[in-house]
């Protein structure tokens, strides 16, 4: 249950990272509200998440799968270019986060 949890704070962060981007500044109304509520989710069930599973390991994967996940989603809606740096950091996180799992981090 802790990694479903997970996977929806997952995608709540990633929902209201977008967001903010839409709220150009936080100036537009509803991306600004979407915004705030996602991120009030995401915590939410972050903290759930962290009664059964291990503080290093969630939080490595809430911020290792949203991070990869905004830099897909920066490519495929506003355009931004894809480099061999993007494309490295992006692996370098994955590796992190199945080390952490491989090694028993709870």
């Amino acid at each position: 249950m802790g990694y479903l949890t997970l996977a929806g704070a997952i995608a709540a962060e990633v929902a209201a990272t977008t967001a903010m981007k839409y709220s150009e500044g936080f100036s537009r109304l509803w991306p600004s509200l979407l915004t705030a509520v996602g991120y009030v989710v995401s915590f939410v069930l972050l903290a759930q998440t962290l009664k059964s599973v291990g503080i290093g390991t969630a939080y490595a994967i809430w911020a290792g799968v949203g991070t990869a996940a905004i830099a897909v989603l920066g490519l495929a809606l506003f355009g931004e270019s894809l480099t061999l740096t993007k494309v490295v950091g992006v692996l370098l996180i994955i590796g992190g986060v199945v080390v952490l799992n491989l090694g028993g981090a709870h």
